[in-house]
């Protein structure tokens, strides 16, 4: 992306990044205009209907694992180990790997890594891929935890911000 700093992954993977998603104002009220307008896909998130806890961990992880926010990767780490989800698996979808995640699941993942790395503007390639593999009704299900999980990155980035400036450099960030 422009103006992005390449950056060895394993510095995002151990959350040593100075990647911030502080995005735009206009990125947040994005974000906040789709969860309106799909309320009913946001309910069935919440209920755990049509996505299971694990497979919207996965999700949230392949998100981290391209933002690289450290207090996310950790709150996202332990809802994964609470889902139950391998320690080895975690690992890899930190990293970017997706070789041990289930296979049906697969498609959403990348899809979730392509679509945090594009800013929330996926190719119309993989939109189109995602919906064949999962169905309109799934795939809205998945967008929608994407832009609830980009929210909460935006607070979380703000956060650490905050901390760092306040603590001089000792926390956040």
């Amino acid at each position: 992306m422009k103006g992005d700093r390449e950056q060895p992954i394993w510095r995002i993977a151990t959350g040593k990044s100075d990647k911030i998603v502080c995005g735009s104002f206009k990125g947040l009220l994005e974000d906040l205009f789709f969860l309106t307008k799909n309320v009913s896909s946001v309910i069935k998130v919440s209920r755990g209907k049509l996505v299971s806890t694990a497979f919207r961990e996965r999700l949230m992880l392949a998100v981290v694992s391209v933002y690289g926010c450290p207090l996310c990767s950790w709150l996202h780490t332990g809802g994964a180990l609470r889902s139950g989800i391998a320690e080895e698996e975690i690992v890899a979808l930190l990293i970017g790997s997706v070789d041990n995640c289930p296979e049906d699941e697969a498609v959403a993942v990348l899809y979730a890594q392509h679509w945090a790395d594009s800013d929330a503007k996926p190719e119309p390639e993989a939109v189109k891929r995602l919906g064949q593999t999962y169905g309109t009704e799934k795939a809205k299900v998945i967008n929608s935890i994407l832009h609830m999980n980009r929210i909460g990155e935006y607070s979380f980035s703000v956060g650490g911000l905050f901390l760092y400036r306040v603590s001089f450099g000792r926390w956040g960030k």
